[in-house]
């Protein structure tokens, strides 16, 4: 997965994550940040890895993403390791 790709994966998250009642609250209490400095920041590549740290921290989040938006389970982790800053999730 390119940079491009892995970008759009992770704003693809983002709004799955925001427009859910319950995450998006969740991942705004987590990250501490400000829906105004999110909506100035949301295409920097640190909010976009903390967007995937957020969604692959719990499977039901990774699943509930990829049936959302028909990707596979997957690319969220391989958009992580794409972006810079981002670590390569491996499973073992």
């Amino acid at each position: 997965m390119n940079r491009d790709q892995a970008e759009t994966v992770a704003l693809e998250a983002l709004a799955h994550i925001l427009g859910d009642e319950d995450l998006g609250p969740q991942f705004l209490d987590a990250t501490g940040i400000a829906p105004a400095d999110l909506a100035r920041s949301a295409g920097e590549a640190a909010v976009l890895v903390g967007v995937l740290d957020f969604l692959l921290q719990d499977d039901r989040r990774v699943l509930g993403f990829c049936r959302a938006s028909g990707r596979a389970p997957e690319e969220p982790a391989a958009a992580l390791g794409a972006l810079p800053g981002g670590a390569a999730v491996h499973w073992t």
